[in-house]
This record gives structure tokens, C-alpha cells and sequence, in this order.
């Protein structure tokens, strides 16, 4: 099988989406004739032309707000922000807008988008551009948030969030990933949101990450595996919505559960490890002790 790099799958993904849908563009700041920031849309623009790949002005709230309305009216636009701290400028649309438009509208109107770029921190970047807004966006109720960790996932998650998902969708990247190489055939293929896949199997501790971070954790396995522990390493994929099964039942097996990730997740009236006491309480108990947890209310 070939081995590309993580942003050719990701330009793999949009092309053949947009090949496929004419109702599907890009936009965003230089994705057109700088080909990206990072050279993710590179040659898009000579094949769709300027009207289906956008170059933007420096105006997130306002660009993202034609998108929103772009999706309304039933277009399917992918937005790339050049990196997800800029993209707090358009939190009114995301957040107020594109979020909420099914619900408000009963069920009437929907908002089928992709906002993706590079996320967290990376090389030489200041603290502007170094913030992981995975957790912010995971809280959000109406978005899905989608984190692949290679370009075999990243390609079939984009897909699928193009194509498929009638709702917003935040795909998160990493500066650091997009020259990796990895395995991705030339077949069309989607791979479904809320799936995670397990990596490696273990018996002794659960590692669960996802992005950039899976390199560590995978790391992590092999190192454990030199002094005869058998790690099981879980890559979530997708943080929104989160594939609990796959989490429950390996940590039911191993007893041990070690979140690896950029910044601790939380979800509603939960963190992160409590949600997993909460839904399999006596999973955890040899590792953390107690399993009670003030306000800690297992939730769908």
C-alpha cells in the first residue's frame, strides 16, 4: 500500500468530495493561491477555480459567518482556519450560530460544515498560537470534534464529515503532523464519527489519546512492553461524541486507565476520568481507590 503524508490525505479527502459534490468549497485565509499555509489545498485552485476555492480576507468572524449562512442554504463548505486560536474570533458563529441553528429551527434547517485546521501547540510558536481548544469545542452541545492522529484516519474522517454529517463538525489537526507519512489506500473508504479504534491490544493498563499525542502513547506501550507490561493503547479519534464502549470494556479488562492527551478534557458535569467511574464504577476501583465523586452523574 502507498504511504502519503497527512496533508496529502487531507487534500486527497476534499478533492474527491468535491469532484463528487459541487456543492462543496473551501475557503479561507491563502488556501487558495499561496495553497495553504501548510500546503494542504495545494493545486485545488487550478482544478476548481476561484469560485469553489476561496481565498479570504483577515476576518475569521466574517468569513465563517458567509459559511454558516453558505450551509443554511444548502451548500457544504469546509473552512480552514490557519490555526484554531484565530478561530476564537469566530466563536459568535460557531458557538451561537451554527451550533444551535437545528434546534432553533426545529429540525428545519441545518448547518452541514467542516471548520478544520491545526491545533495546539507545534514549533517555535508563541502562546497565541499554541493553544489546544480540543476541550473547549468538546463542551459545545450540536458540533462534533474530530482529532485523527495519521493520514489513513484523517482521510476517512474527513470524508465522512464532508459528505455525511448534517451537523457543524471541528476537525482538529496538528503543524506537527502534516509532513508524517502513513499507509492510506487509493480505494474510497469513510470511516464513521464516534468510533474509537484500538491501536494495540494489552491486558495490564489502558492508554487512551488521540492527535499528536499518540505518538507518546504508543511510545509509552513499547517502553512499558521492555519490562514485560502489556499496554492496550485506544486512539479516541473522535472527542465528540466519545466512543465509551470501546474505553468501558478495555478498562474493564485491564483494571488501569492513563489519559494521555494535550490538555485534560472535560465534558459536561464530568471530567474525564470520573466519567469513566461513573459509567463502569468498579472497573477503576485497584487503580483510584473511591469511585465517588461529588456531582459525578453518568450522562448519554
Amino acid at each position: 500500500m502507498r504511504s502519503i503524508a497527512f496533508r496529502e490525505a487531507l487534500r486527497e479527502a476534499m478533492n474527491e468530495e468535491m469532484r463528487r459534490d459541487e456543492r462543496v468549497f473551501l475557503m479561507g485565509e491563502e488556501v487558495a493561491e499561496y495553497n495553504g499555509a501548510y500546503k494542504v489545498s495545494q493545486g485545488m485552485l487550478a482544478e476548481f477555480g476561484s469560485k469553489r476555492v476561496i481565498d479570504t480576507p483577515i476576518a475569521e468572524l466574517g468569513f465563517t459567518a458567509v459559511a454558516v449562512g453558505a450551509a443554511q442554504s444548502g451548500l457544504r463548505p469546509v473552512v480552514e482556519f490557519m490555526t484554531w486560536n484565530f478561530a476564537v474570533l469566530a466563536m459568535d458563529q460557531i458557538l451561537n450560530t451554527a451550533s444551535k441553528m437545528l434546534a432553533m429551527s426545529g429540525g428545519q434547517i441545518g448547518c452541514p460544515i467542516v471548520f478544520r485546521g491545526a491545533n495546539g501547540s507545534a514549533g517555535q510558536l508563541g502562546a497565541q498560537h499554541s493553544t489546544a481548544f480540543d476541550s473547549y469545542y468538546a463542551n459545545i452541545p450540536g458540533i462534533k470534534v474530530v482529532a485523527p492522529s495519521n493520514g489513513y484516519d484523517a482521510k476517512g474522517l474527513l470524508k465522512q464529515a464532508i459528505r455525511y454529517e448534517e451537523d457543524p463538525v471541528i476537525f482538529m489537526e496538528s503543524e506537527v503532523m502534516y509532513g508524517d507519512k502513513s499507509e492510506v489506500p487509493e480505494e474510497e473508504y469513510y470511516i464513521p464519527l464516534g468510533k474509537a479504534d484500538v491501536k494495540r491490544a494489552g491486558r495490564d493498563v489502558t492508554i487512551v489519546s488521540y492527535n499528536k499525542m499518540m505518538k507518546v502513547a504508543l511510545g509509552a506501550a513499547d517502553e512499558l512492553a521492555k519490562e514485560g507490561i502489556s499496554a492496550e493503547v485506544i486512539d479516541l479519534r473522535t472527542i465528540r461524541p466519545l466512543d465509551w464502549m470501546t474505553i468501558l470494556e478495555s478498562v474493564k479488562k485491564t483494571n488501569r486507565l492513563v489519559q494521555n492527551s494535550k490538555r485534560r478534557i472535560r465534558l459536561p458535569r464530568c471530567t474525564y476520568t470520573q466519567n469513566y467511574q461513573c459509567r463502569c464504577p468498579h472497573a477503576l476501583r485497584t487503580q483510584f481507590g473511591s469511585t465517588r465523586h461529588s456531582g459525578c452523574e453518568p450522562h448519554g
